[in-house]
């Protein structure tokens, strides 16, 4: 059980359908909504969270990262590898 919110609680729960196999049930209380997803449907929903929460900590962390410089290098430092060895020289 997850509270969204006061009096909005999401139930997850492992039931049965009519033919005896398992599925996942994601049931919203206050909106009588209930999604009953197969196994893989559930680990497909589960992953896709859990990739959207890494991508959202890792934005958070780096709007927040003090170590983090957002100004330019000097030019000679922002020149790479490439540009030092074959860029002409005036």
């Amino acid at each position: 059980m997850l509270e969204l919110e006061p009096g909005k609680v999401l139930n997850i729960s492992l039931k049965e359908d009519a033919n005896g196999r398992d599925c996942i049930s994601l049931s919203l209380q206050e909106q009588d909504c209930d999604l009953s997803l197969t196994p893989h449907q559930a680990r497909v929903l589960a992953t896709e969270i859990i990739m959207a929460v890494n991508r959202a900590e890792v934005r958070s962390n780096l709007r927040h990262s003090h170590s983090m410089v957002r100004s330019k290098p000097p030019a000679d430092q922002r020149q790479g590898v490439f540009h030092q060895g074959f860029a002409k020289q005036i």
